[in-house]
């Protein structure tokens, strides 16, 4: 996690502009890429990513660091807040379906980059990037928030607004799904350490 000098985050809490695009340019990214998996459309993750940094800025000098919490980690927890309310509501939800099933860039694979020829390598975790394109975005949300974010079920049930059993639920089914679409590269090891290749290294 990035960290922020004591001072900067003092400034930007007294409404210093120049502090807050410190804070920006640390955490952007971070937020971006957090939306961008969670939701699987890069447009609605350049709303997450707006949407964050007005709370941010609004709300930095709420932030206490109470029990040791890092800014970078608040941040997060605001991000994915936002994330989620992309899917809270039923239009939005309906964006996000209609975003990803758009073409869209790679990440990792775009002009200009050393090595790129036009051709996305085909790799354990490319294959897992796609499978995930083809989950619901409740789904692939639940998934993220409970591999990568490292998320309860009662947590993920609660920040939906629904119940344990329905982040449960919905894991079980995208797992299925995903062992169905990643056959047969999960058929020895199972899907869980496939998953694992998610997280951040």
């Amino acid at each position: 996690m990035t960290e922020i000098e004591p001072e900067v985050l003092r400034r930007a809490q007294t409404g210093d502009r120049d502090a807050h695009a410190v804070l920006y340019r640390a955490f952007a990214p971070m937020v971006y890429t957090l939306a961008r998996r969670m939701l699987g459309s890069a447009a609605v993750a350049e709303d997450v990513l707006q949407d964050c940094f007005v709370e941010v800025i609004r709300k930095a000098g709420q932030f206490r660091g109470d029990g040791g919490v890092p800014v970078g980690l608040w941040i997060r927890q605001i991000a994915v807040n936002k994330a989620l309310s992309q899917l809270r509501s039923p239009w939005r939800r309906r964006r996000i379906e209609a975003s990803i099933a758009e073409p869209q860039a790679s990440d990792w694979s775009e002009p200009g980059l050393p090595g790129f020829d036009g051709v996305r390598p085909t790799t354990p975790h490319n294959e897992l990037e796609l499978a995930l394109g083809s989950l619901g975005s409740t789904a692939r949300a639940v998934v993220w928030l409970y591999v990568v974010e490292g998320y309860t079920h009662d947590e993920i049930g609660r920040l939906m607004g629904r119940s344990t059993s329905f982040s449960k639920s919905q894991f079980a089914r995208a797992c299925q799904q995903l062992r169905e679409e990643l056959q047969p590269e999960v058929e020895h090891e199972g899907i869980e350490p496939c998953l694992n290749l998610l997280k951040p290294v």
